[in-house]
């Protein structure tokens, strides 16, 4: 049987249907975390807003719960950046990045690399925070005490590459975590070893659930792991194989959601740093290669961003002023007057859930 060719339009339904886009599911915080494995979460309030894009009666209390009772928790995973994981995921995936994450400190380093003795920073660093929750700044200080020879920064930066952490919530937070979070020690807090399988086999399958169908370049540029020799052929008599429009074989689990590309897409609204917007190497399925240099500038820094048809089409910002709170969208193109009507009539529900005390809302479209 030839191999199924997809366009790049049935490729954006595809991940939209796995990263629960194209209709808001009734899915607990956690097992919807599951699924689309992990939410980045550089800063504490996307994951709850993007949440909010893809469960049905979503709350914020419902996260904020989920984490207090650790079924959730907030750490280093790919690509080096903080997320939100299952707490099963954590466990399962943390070792698997470990070898990542060291190579990303000595890229870091580079020639100071060998300076550092990393068992006993992160053995110090580890009796450090297995006395109680601390922030990083703490860290430090404690650190340069015991190595005054040391950089104190460099120090934290291999300590949070190495030591597998868990940042900890806070009461009356807004987003569960405050802006200066304290750490905890990922297996005391979760109170498991992480001594698993550290072999990305499980972490490819579980990519390719949430974003397929992909190419092996794809999962690379989202989990940062390098695949080893024999890695590809070990998972294929678990896949299937299509080809996109170009020719390029692509994987994908044989069961996963591949609906039809007619299928509509409502417009959504994405936060800062969504995976939807960083899980490819060939971005095209989301978001056209002349709207890329609008979004992915040399700050690395991602803003928020609003789907009409399934793609990018624009950023978006809220601005609160006393009472008002303003949803400023800025499109990257001319919009319809059906998409613009269904981005204020969305938008207006999501200001309300971002800002709940504001007493009036407007909706802005600006050049």
């Amino acid at each position: 049987m030839p191999e199924r060719t997809f366009s790049r339009r049935a490729l954006n339904r595809a991940t939209l249907a796995r990263q629960l886009l194209l209709r808001r599911e009734k899915v607990k915080p956690a097992k919807a975390i599951a699924r689309l494995a992990g939410m980045q979460a550089q800063l504490a309030r996307p994951p709850f807003i993007g949440l909010w894009s893809r469960l049905e009666k979503f709350d914020r209390q419902s996260l904020t719960r989920a984490i207090e009772r650790r079924e959730v928790v907030r750490g280093t995973m790919m690509r080096a950046t903080l997320h939100l994981m299952s707490r099963e995921d954590f466990i399962t995936f943390r070792p698997v990045l470990q070898p990542m994450l060291s190579q990303v400190m000595k890229a870091v380093f580079r020639d100071k690399a060998d300076r550092f003795d990393v068992t006993a920073l992160v053995a110090a660093a580890r009796d450090y925070f297995d006395k109680s929750p601390e922030t990083f700044d703490g860290l430090r200080g404690h650190l340069r005490a015991r190595f005054p020879t040391l950089d104190e920064r460099a120090m934290g930066y291999l300590v949070r590459m190495h030591l597998p952490l868990v940042q900890i919530p806070a009461d009356g937070a807004d987003w569960a975590y405050p802006s200066a979070a304290a750490f905890a020690v990922a297996e005391s807090w979760l109170g498991e070893k992480m001594d698993g399988d550290d072999r990305p086999h499980a972490l490819a399958l579980r990519y390719l659930a949430a974003f397929g169908p992909a190419t092996l370049r794809d999962f690379q540029a989202w989990s940062g792991v390098a695949a080893a020799p024999g890695f590809l052929e070990d998972l294929r008599p678990k896949l299937v194989t299509v080809r996109d429009d170009r020719g390029r074989e692509l994987l994908d689990l044989p069961k996963a959601p591949r609906p039809d590309e007619g299928e509509e897409a409502p417009v959504r609204f994405l936060p800062e740093f969504d995976s939807l917007m960083l899980a490819f190497a060939d971005r095209t399925r989301v978001i056209a290669d002349e709207h890329r240099p609008l979004i992915y500038t040399k700050n690395l820094l991602v803003p928020a961003t609003f789907l009409v048809d399934g793609f990018a089409a624009g950023t978006w910002k809220i601005e609160r002023k006393k009472k008002l709170a303003r949803l400023i969208l800025k499109p990257f193109g001319t919009l319809t007057k059906r998409a613009k009507a269904d981005l204020a009539r969305e938008g207006e529900t999501l200001v309300r859930f971002v800002e709940a005390d504001a007493q009036a809302v407007s909706i802005e479209f600006v050049k």
